[in-house]
């Protein structure tokens, strides 16, 4: 039987028990899928106990997708890569971390419009945080031609960008810039919590360039279509939404813990709905 959990705090609002049940359901497997809501000043301590578990594996929520590293034996390419970890799998040579982040991204994405990976697409990522970062590895290794990071502080997309050499064409910028370029892009990702529950009305910045046809993504996910997709719906963007990626990483999560190989697309439907509370 499996015994599975996530850890971060808060974690009272994660939706990861419910898909991980359903798609233990799909895969005809039994186990268990717990929240353990680690208080920061007993982090060292509660995560210790935690690993002397039996368990089969975690998931790592903020805050401590960096801070859970020392605590693990090994890391795997990704993790080691993008410096956090989102998922810890028990193995026999330890516990060893994963980042799943940035790869779910990409797929959910490539999920919903197939077209959008390949040569000559125009990327930009709004925000420079974790998700950014793991977007921007997983970008770095599709076939795209350009992606560009703009955030409040331009030093900080400046430093996501020079720790990843690569031939991918990138520049970082302020957000005042994003607004005025707009147009050069075929696809905008929106990677940070503004217009999350119960910040609704919030936008990171004005889509008033922003051209018909162009992909408009944000992770966000509560509420589920946030007031930055709604501005760009009526832009005549094409959306994709913050669930799409939360199933698609969770999904990569229980692939690496069960070897199996479970259907994202059966359960959509069904968690839109959870999601939408009907």
């Amino acid at each position: 039987m499996l015994k599975l959990g996530l850890i971060g705090h808060p974690v009272g609002h994660s939706m990861s028990p419910w898909i991980h049940h359903a798609l233990m359901a799909q895969q005809g497997l039994e186990g268990s899928y717990e929240l353990f809501d680690l208080a920061p000043e007993a982090f060292e301590e509660s995560i210790e106990e935690l690993l002397k578990q039996p368990m089969d594996g975690f998931n790592v929520t903020v805050p401590y997708k960096e801070k859970i590293i020392p605590h693990l034996d090994h890391l795997d390419s990704s993790a080691v890569a993008l410096g956090a970890v989102n998922t810890v799998k028990r193995t026999d040579e330890g516990w060893v971390g994963f980042n799943t982040d940035g790869t779910g991204f990409v797929h959910s994405l490539s999920n919903r419009y197939p077209e959008v990976i390949q040569p000559g697409t125009r990327i930009l990522l709004l925000g420079s945080g974790g998700a950014a970062r793991g977007i921007y590895f997983a970008l770095l290794n599709s076939e795209v031609e350009q992606v560009d990071i703009a955030n409040r502080t331009v030093a900080r997309a400046e430093a996501i960008i020079n720790e990843n050499k690569t031939e991918v064409r990138s520049r970082a910028f302020d957000l005042e810039s994003a607004e005025r370029h707009l147009a050069e892009y075929d696809v905008v990702i929106q990677t940070t919590t503004v217009g999350m529950s119960p910040n609704d009305g919030q936008t990171i910045i004005s889509l008033t360039q922003l051209q018909e046809g162009t992909i408009v993504s944000d992770i966000v996910y509560r509420p589920m279509e946030t007031t930055f997709l709604t501005e760009a719906k009526a832009k005549g963007a094409k959306l994709h939404f913050g669930h799409e990626m939360l199933l698609q990483q969770a999904v990569y999560a229980f692939q690496i813990w069960t070897d199996t190989n479970p259907d994202a697309s059966a359960l959509m439907d069904t968690f839109e709905r959870k999601l939408k509370g009907v």
